[in-house]
């Protein structure tokens, strides 16, 4: 040889040695733990959402505020469905060895529940402030409170995602 490193076959690119489906199980895991701090949050938020009906308060409010609060409730049941469907989608494919479809299929949802989230959070967000303030400023200051879950939520880890894997393909290429 002359001088080449030759790759450890059972290696991955990532440096795991693992199987398909051990990397399914551990992705899996991993994934449950995510969904397991977003349901909580999602389910109390979306249980608030469906008492608000029932107050007085309500009564009083101008249609559009209605509108926007139905809106909200609407965005808050897609987002709890798309969060628990993951658990619903892995108990109907359970022991059908098919993992790692389940796994992407499941994260899929996962994001797909987070930004559902994320509309029903803005809404209520709206919603609230509008009732409380009345205040024409209230779009700008939701605008920035979207702003900054868009920063956190998406455009941090893209860009770490982005960032830190195209450092890791080009430690590669220089092993």
């Amino acid at each position: 040889m002359s001088g080449e490193r030759v790759p450890d076959a059972g290696r991955r690119r990532d440096g795991r040695k693992e199987t398909e489906d051990e990397r399914a199980d551990r992705r899996w895991q991993d994934l449950m733990q995510e969904i397991r701090v977003v349901q909580t949050g999602v389910q109390i938020l979306f249980g608030f959402l469906l008492t608000v009906v029932f107050t007085p308060i309500f009564q009083r409010l101008e249609q559009t505020d209605k509108t926007i609060y139905i809106v909200t409730v609407i965005l808050g049941s897609l987002a709890t469905g798309a969060l628990v469907a993951p658990v619903a989608f892995h108990r109907i494919v359970s022991g059908r060895r098919i993992k790692p479809q389940t796994v992407t299929w499941a994260s899929r949802l996962t994001f797909t529940g987070i930004v559902l989230l994320l509309a029903t959070l803005i809404a209520a967000l709206f919603l609230v402030l509008r009732t409380a303030t009345h205040d024409g400023f209230v779009p700008y200051l939701v605008a920035g409170v979207l702003a900054w879950y868009l920063l956190c939520w998406f455009a941090l880890p893209f860009w770490a995602r982005t960032r830190y894997t195209a450092d890791a393909a080009v430690a590669d290429d220089d092993a």
